[in-house]
């Protein structure tokens, strides 16, 4: 057998989704023995202290910058994770191709299309693999959902609707943190989860060919605070400032394949976290998936047209990668295992040169798709959005 080589890596940004890229690297061979490359976290960059002494005191990284340039500059890494805020995810991830490193992106990619065509560009051009973080396509029921539907199980499909609700932004004295600022963030919630959304629906049912969207910003001003405060905590007084980015998108879409789809998305929904889902319809049966119910799948198959029932299943080895993970139907995964099962994709790719999983080019897709929405609401029309060839 042989043995595995080391992958050395850096990280560039320490908050939460930070850590569960270090968590990923630390966990992949627990998950996947077999893995051709052993991860090594090298070093790490944030601008705050006491995230650079979390990294290193509880996950072992040897050396730790407040400037990304000091890690991008090292001559020791293979692969970068760019985990920051929107607006350094360019400059970033650019510098990390151009070094000839390989790039684990979380999305928003760019602020912008352009952004993320620009970062697309330089991953092609140094010839480096690259990942981005559209996780929900590797919960196993999502899996087994995509094998569904391209087995004829349902039949031709019809309708599809995908719902991103959640309320991280719904307290109306939540500071107006980067996140509600154009030049910072981007988009709004189209960057935080209907890029998710649009992914989500091309894996499973195939290209989005058009789109008309409407979006609404309700919650027009917010508190001043510091750029690194709690996006979900209140403030108290202070002055206002406006919010520059949407709260709520909803659009209408149509797939090559003749189905038509709805996709909604809130980051402002009281009474929703984390509801991220799809149902897909199609002339013989249907399915549907909830993200907080990540381990089951309904699904209403072999029945009449009529008076069809759905039944649950829950996902059991063979379906998508739970096997790695957990040893029969009904132990239920985690998000963290979703961002594992990226990792290993990643690592196949970099072993082998050809891509697996989420790349650079889907993110470029989702921002496609996201300035359709834009200019769609807009100018209030339908948007085509068939891709290239």
């Amino acid at each position: 057998m042989d043995h595995p080589r080391p992958l050395r890596v850096g990280i560039v940004g320490f908050g939460w989704m930070g850590e569960a890229h270090a968590r990923a690297y630390a966990r992949l061979r627990h998950h996947y023995p077999d893995a051709p490359l052993v991860p090594q976290l090298v070093a790490v960059a944030d601008p705050a202290d006491s995230r650079v002494a979390q990294a290193a005191s509880a996950y072992g990284f040897k050396a730790a910058y407040a400037d990304w340039r000091g890690l991008v500059a090292r001559d020791d890494l293979d692969l970068v994770s760019v985990t920051g805020p929107n607006f350094v995810h360019r400059e970033v991830a650019v510098a990390v191709a151009e070094s000839g490193r390989h790039l684990w992106l979380e999305k928003p990619a760019g602020r912008d299309l352009a952004e993320t065509r620009q970062i697309g560009a330089a991953v092609h051009a140094a010839g480096v693999q690259s990942a981005v973080g559209f996780n929900y396509r590797n919960a196993p029921a999502v899996e087994r959902a995509r094998r569904l539907i391209a087995d004829g199980r349902l039949g031709r499909i019809e309708h599809v609707t995908i719902r991103l609700l959640a309320d991280y932004a719904a307290h109306p004295d939540a500071g107006l943190t980067w996140r509600f600022a154009r030049a910072a963030a981007g988009s709004g919630v189209l960057g935080d989860l209907v890029s998710h959304g649009v992914d989500l629906a091309q894996y499973l049912v195939g290209d989005l060919i058009a789109l008309v969207a409407d979006r609404a910003t309700f919650l027009e001003s917010r508190p001043r605070v510091g750029a690194t405060a709690d996006r979900s905590a209140a403030v108290s007084g202070g002055e206002r400032g406006r919010v520059e980015n949407e709260d709520y998108v909803a659009a209408l879409l149509r797939f090559a394949g003749g189905a038509r789809g709805v996709l909604e998305s809130s980051r402002v929904a009281v009474g929703e976290q984390c509801r991220y889902g799809v149902e897909v319809h199609g002339e013989r049966g249907a399915l549907a998936w909830d993200f907080r119910r990540m381990g089951e799948l309904q699904v209403a198959l072999d029945q009449d047209y009529v008076d069809a029932a759905y039944t649950t299943h829950l996902v059991r080895p063979g379906d998508g990668e739970l096997a790695a993970f957990q040893p029969g139907a009904g132990v239920a995964m985690g998000y963290d295992d979703l961002k594992v099962v990226e990792l290993h994709r990643l690592v196949r790719s970099i072993a082998t040169g050809e891509p697996v999983g989420a790349t650079i080019d889907d993110a470029v897709r989702a921002a496609e798709l996201v300035e359709a929405m834009i200019n769609s609401a807009e100018h209030g029309t339908w948007v085509s959005t068939a891709p290239p060839g």
